[in-house]
């Protein structure tokens, strides 16, 4: 899952940013509230952390500006602790969650995968598509005979994309989106790679590829 981070601690941001990697996101990192309202309208974020108080912005303004503008990605907003004002309008801008300073990253990450769920239908951190079933918490993969698989971050991030819309075709560059960040340049062959690496753990029918399209998993296999 790609996930944008608006923090301008740095200290904090370095910190959340390998947290987060840890649990299966992929991080791009802002400062600021102009570079944040940029990326929020021009890339495809599955979430948002974002701090209320930056150098050139009110991050509420942020927030509304992408609910204006028609984005719905969940956001969890940060505010200072006690200052429950700051928490009602970020609620009443549109952020589906809040956490006040300071805080536990283990609790930042369990409060995202649940905006994550809820934005998705779910209810549980169980990702079920067919005969497999995906343990966000653990990044292992269950098949139909009962046996567990771990996962790399990369290959529970790719087969996580691919089993939350079973069905829909995945371009290279849209996974490529979803696996990493704006930091980051890999060649488009490592999305073959993978998947090769992934049909040996969910059969090769599983994950069908349509030519000149991408990739889409078939749950009725």
């Amino acid at each position: 899952m790609r996930l944008l981070l608006v923090e301008d601690d740095r200290l904090l941001a370095e910190g959340l940013t390998n947290q987060l990697e840890k649990a299966g996101f992929s991080v791009d990192a802002t400062q600021t509230a102009k570079e944040a309202m940029i990326l929020g309208r021009q890339e495809d974020y599955r979430a948002v952390v974002l701090d209320l108080g930056l150098p050139d912005g009110n991050g509420l303004d942020v927030l509304k500006n992408w609910r204006m503008a028609g984005i719905s990605f969940p956001v969890l907003i940060l505010t200072a602790r006690g200052d429950w004002q700051d928490k009602v309008n970020g609620l009443k801008a549109g952020a589906d969650d809040y956490l006040a300073k300071p805080f536990q990253s283990e609790e930042l990450i369990a409060r995202l995968n649940a905006i994550v769920r809820r934005s998705e239908g779910r209810t549980h951190s169980m990702l079920t598509a067919g005969r497999f079933e995906i343990d966000e918490n653990r990044q292992s993969l269950t098949v139909s005979d009962g046996t567990e698989h771990s996962l790399t971050g990369t290959e529970f991030r790719l087969l996580r994309c691919l089993m939350s819309r079973p069905g829909h075709v995945f371009s290279k560059e849209q996974l490529m989106e979803q696996l990493y960040n704006l930091s980051e340049s890999p060649s488009e062959n490592v999305i073959e790679a993978y998947i090769r690496r992934l049909r040996k753990l969910v059969g090769p029918d599983t994950i069908v590829t349509r030519r000149g399209q991408g990739y889409l998993f078939d749950d009725t296999v």
